[in-house]
């Protein structure tokens, strides 16, 4: 007996996996780091959070909303990209010394709400929304406020440090004076300054094991990219493993390199160019910080490398069969 047989268009093969899922189980790998950050700096990285995430949803829903294009706020997108620039932030940014002490500064509030609308509009949906960006949108807009308002986002002054130096990253401290006065275990417990979300390896750590077990990434990005660096350090920065190690645990290098590098849009897609992708990264990092003008390079290092991927792709995608490789 003959049987019709009905083909559909494609796609056939479907996953539950959705954007929102994703954006998601991101959120949820942040909020170790999150939580640590607003137990170690307190209100200040609460309220910088929060009013960074409103400033991006609102950015993408009122843009949409005046551009007549559907509504994406609910993909998530947006509370990803508030929170990663909010954890970027320094843990100074609303603080100014007075005296001997500290005083608030609310308004510089406005800092990363200008970061989350450069974020959303600029950097995301003037070339396309999401998945058309070619530039991580948090990381953009970090360097933007860097270079815009260079004093504040690089202000670590902490209420907890008894002098000017205490309050020095452990970055700024190893370049100054090497690994004199460095504390292993505050480095990797995150009793140090830095950004809100840098400082405690352990809850960055805790966030990137949820999203390697919830298949959200691959270790190919990140894995590459540390040992790349690690390796970097070692071999020009004195053949110390304890340096390495302060460098690997200290700044946004974790950050970066398990939530920031990851991001699907703006890193390959196969895992050949992953592994070059990552070796990229751990070697600008290195030489940034090492000989950079600054002690820390690890965003400037994941902007480049946005940019250099499709060079990466073109040499790294697979032929299309019956096509001749090059």
């Amino acid at each position: 007996m003959n049987k019709l047989l009905n083909v559909s268009s494609s796609p056939h093969v479907r996953s539950k996996v959705t954007t929102q899922s994703i954006m998601f189980d991101v959120a949820i790998a942040m909020l170790p780091a999150t939580a640590y950050g607003v137990y170690r700096f307190g209100i200040d990285a609460l309220a910088t959070v929060i009013v960074t995430v409103l400033a991006c949803v609102l950015s993408e829903y009122l843009y949409e909303k005046g551009m007549k294009k559907p509504i994406t706020v609910m993909d998530g997108s947006a509370v990803v990209t508030g929170m990663i620039l909010a954890l970027n932030m320094p843990c100074g940014l609303l603080l100014k010394q007075s005296g001997q002490g500290y005083v608030h500064q609310w308004g510089n509030l406005l800092i990363p709400v200008l970061g989350g609308v450069f974020a959303i509009i600029v950097v995301k949906q003037l070339y396309g929304g999401l998945g058309q960006n070619w530039m991580n949108p948090a990381l953009a807009a970090r360097c933007f406020l860097l270079i815009s308002f260079a004093g504040k986002v690089s202000n670590f002054a902490d209420p907890k440090a008894m002098d000017v130096m205490a309050s020095a990253t452990p970055l700024a401290a190893m370049r100054a004076t090497g690994l004199e006065g460095i504390d292993m275990q505050a480095l990797i417990v995150g009793d140090i300054t830095g950004t809100y979300g840098e400082t405690s390896v352990i809850a960055l750590l805790i966030g990137a094991i949820y999203l390697l077990a919830r298949k959200v990434i691959t270790i190919n990005i990140p894995g590459t990219y540390i040992l790349t660096f690690a390796v970097f350090t070692f071999i020009f920065g004195g053949f110390n493993p304890t340096y390495v190690l302060a460098q690997v645990c200290a700044g946004g290098l974790i950050f970066g390199a398990f939530f920031m590098a990851t991001d699907y849009v703006t890193s390959p897609i196969t895992p050949k160019g992953q592994i070059v992708f990552g070796v990229v990264l751990g070697l600008l990092t290195g030489i940034f910080r090492l000989w950079g003008g600054s002690a820390e390079g690890v965003s400037y290092a994941i902007i480049i490398s946005n940019i250099l991927v499709p060079i990466i792709e073109k040499y790294t995608l697979p032929k299309a069969f019956g096509k001749e490789g090059k």
